[in-house]
């Protein structure tokens, strides 16, 4: 069935993190490794950012202006409990008034409750490698949710557990800077664990509260389709970052390789809806260097647009997960989906090429209910620091003035209408091959 047009009640929205955006949060683990020379580009650091924190209020009022609906933000945990068991009355406060903000004018809610960071005591005592931070964050999640709970319907666990584990344990180019895939793998199950625990204590707060996790889902494709060994790579790649979440959730328990790495069980159900974080895919093809990589070497194709992080620009690629999603029976919130695009090139013509992918997705009867670009502002992209532009919006670090983009008022028009331009075309495809080295995860 062909579908022109979302439905009215679509979700439309951008998507931030605290420590991204709000500045000041100097308790936690990624502040901590900000501060070894070399670790972010340029050694910027997350101070100010966005200066979020102060300036929510005119924020949201922007964003409600360029006809959005929803948006997606995280709290930051260091925030909230600075120190074990103590619970910050301020901050409290604070997000209470982010959510009644929201609400004020016309933005529903989604709210993050573990985007990457960890308070620095929580860090210091093991972070995710430890078994006590699922217990530790599921304390977190049931003083937030009786201090806020009854001020948003809908809750993200965490976001994106792979890329914690791959990202901090075996790229080990985030916080705590580790390669050891035994460590990544237990920081999986905790991580589940943390989920699992957190989904009952939002549950037995508010029953009808919806709940998901946020998800990095990538297309790995074999870079010769006629090789057998890049055929078994790109499987290994899907099976270990795309379907051991998605698996363990659905049925409640461990899947192999975590059944290896601890024990840890959960509800048959903890996801009321699925949240989708898609950016691009991977071509892979066997390499025997490429041991703590599953033998995978990323390749780039000829003649593909790609951001400026030399990620491929691949709409289709939504399409594809949002297929393969189907078999989860659950509803789907596309929760992050930009590109790191600094002047404004691609942008356009990719928010209207993933739009049309969604469109034949939901015509295809994907229970698709939402989408969040990310992100609204330029903001702090963790290794990348500022370097990585992904805003509809540019922001000013000096005078913290955001300057809109043409690719805003493409999303805003999709917004308010909910069809599709045919206008934003993108630019000619660049020449040449890139091979990188292992894939960057976020």
């Amino acid at each position: 069935m062909t579908i022109e047009r979302f439905p009215n009640d679509f979700l439309w929205g951008t998507a931030t993190a605290a420590h991204q955006v709000e500045g000041g949060n100097h308790g936690n683990d990624w502040w901590s490794w900000e501060s070894q020379p070399g670790r972010i580009k340029n050694n910027d650091r997350s101070d100010p950012a966005c200066d979020h924190y102060n300036r929510y209020r005119d924020d949201f009022r922007l964003l409600a202006g360029l006809h959005q609906n929803a948006h997606r933000f995280s709290l930051e945990w260091s925030r909230i409990e600075p120190r074990p068991g103590e619970f910050s009355a301020e901050a409290i406060a604070h997000y209470r008034d982010v959510l009644e903000a929201l609400r004020a004018v016309g933005l529903e809610p989604v709210v993050t409750l573990h985007h990457f960071t960890n308070p620095t005591w929580v860090a210091q005592a093991g972070g995710w490698d430890a078994p006590e931070t699922a217990e530790r964050f599921a304390r977190y999640v049931d003083r937030v949710m009786l201090e806020l709970g009854t001020l948003a319907n809908y809750w993200v666990t965490i976001n994106e557990p792979t890329v914690v584990a791959y990202q901090g344990y075996v790229h080990g180019e985030w916080p705590p800077g580790r390669r050891e895939l035994g460590a990544a793998a237990r920081v999986l199950v905790n991580l589940l664990r943390g989920h699992w625990l957190a989904y009952e204590r939002i549950k037995s707060h508010r029953p009808e509260t919806r709940v998901g996790l946020a998800h990095h889902l990538r297309v790995f494709d074999a870079a010769r389709s006629w090789a057998p060994q890049d055929r078994l790579v790109a499987a290994a790649f899907e099976r270990v970052f795309n379907e051991t979440m998605l698996r363990s959730l659905r049925e409640g328990r461990l899947a192999f390789p975590l059944t290896r790495a601890g024990k840890a069980s959960g509800p048959h159900q903890s996801q009321d809806f699925i949240g989708l974080n898609y950016y691009t895919r991977e071509l892979v093809k066997f390499n025997h260097r490429y041991r703590a990589e599953l033998f995978g070497q990323r390749v780039l194709k000829e003649h593909v647009l790609r951001s400026d992080l030399d990620w491929e620009v691949y709409p289709d690629g939504l399409y594809r997960t949002l297929i393969r999603l189907q078999r989860e029976r659950l509803p789907v919130l596309v929760l992050e989906n930009g590109i790191a695009d600094r002047g404004d090139q691609l942008r356009p013509a990719f928010i209207t090429r993933h739009a049309r992918a969604m469109l034949r997705a939901l015509g295809a009867g994907v229970p698709l209910k939402g989408y969040f670009h990310w992100t609204c502002f330029d903001n702090f992209e963790w290794a990348e620091g500022y370097s990585a532009q992904f805003g509809l919006a540019a922001n000013d670090l000096v005078t913290q003035e955001r300057s809109l983009r043409p690719s805003a008022r493409v999303f805003a028009e999709i917004c308010r209408t909910g069809l599709v331009p045919v206008s934003a075309e993108p630019p000619p495809e660049p020449a040449g091959r890139t091979e990188a080295g292992p894939p960057d995860l976020r």
